[in-house]
């Protein structure tokens, strides 16, 4: 189910760009701004987000999709060892089989430099910049999951405050370094589009952002206050395979 939530993912992002990068698309040929383009880009990949987080898949996995998450989530303690191990080998081979299914049904568009199998790279600012941006991105996305999930009031909701972060990420901090905070992400594109430049940057600065990010609660809430790792837990499909204490959240009289 990882596997196949990054695969869609990956397919899903794939589509847009060809569609509205491609110089030879009719999209692309109808809009000629790049801020207007990134920002449909982003709405399209925010909408794909949230339909994985709220897929019956993406409830029953967890919808970490990304192996920053789940590492954060392992040091969290709401996840085992081997089953981390699990998810991260699913989400890099679930990655990599959505930009080659996409490679297939796309051909010449998906491999044009415009579009290059949506590698991310840093962009004209350079490498530091790029590392930083991706640090950010991804400090404020497992902060913003980790409050959200964790409140009764928002726990619900959570999938859409992520969705809409890719939205926004995708719009405003593309330019920087491509939007990845996701390895496999990365990861996937540069195997068909043979770029590796940096690529350094996208398995770190992702992961020590949201280490952080976890760190930070721990510290200003308590461990206690991770109630599971799942995005999205509320009507739960099955029982919950993580260290979960979801029960916990809602029988505790006092608001998170």
């Amino acid at each position: 189910m990882e596997a196949a939530g990054l695969g869609a993912f990956m397919l899903s992002a794939c589509l847009f760009s060809a569609l509205l990068d491609y110089p030879g698309s009719p999209v692309h040929q109808a809009i000629e701004s790049s801020f207007l383009r990134r920002m449909l880009e982003g709405i399209a990949m925010g909408l794909t987000a949230v339909a994985i987080f709220y897929s019956p898949w993406g409830k029953r996995s967890g919808a970490h999709i990304n192996p920053s998450v789940t590492l954060a989530f392992f040091l969290l303690g709401k996840i085992r060892g081997f089953d981390a191990v699990c998810y991260v080998v699913a989400q890099f081979a679930g990655g990599i089989a959505g930009v080659g299914v996409a490679a297939l049904l796309l051909g010449a568009p998906l491999a044009h430099p415009a579009v290059n199998f949506i590698a991310t790279v840093p962009g004209a600012a350079g490498v530091l910049p790029a590392f930083c941006a991706e640090f950010l991105i991804s400090f404020l996305m497992l902060s913003t999951v980790l409050i959200v999930s964790n409140s009764r009031k928002t726990g619900r909701y959570a999938p859409l405050f992520a969705g809409f972060l890719v939205a926004a990420f995708i719009t405003l901090e593309a330019p920087a370094s491509g939007m990845s905070m996701n390895p496999a992400r990365t990861l996937a594109s540069a195997v068909f589009a043979h770029e590796y430049r940096a690529i350094w940057i996208y398995f770190t600065a992702p992961l020590l952002g949201m280490v952080s990010a976890a760190e930070l609660y721990r510290f200003r809430r308590g461990v206690e206050r991770v109630f599971c790792a799942k995005l999205h837990h509320h009507g739960q499909l099955g029982p919950c395979h993580f260290h979960c204490n979801y029960g916990g959240l809602h029988g505790n009289q006092e608001h998170i």
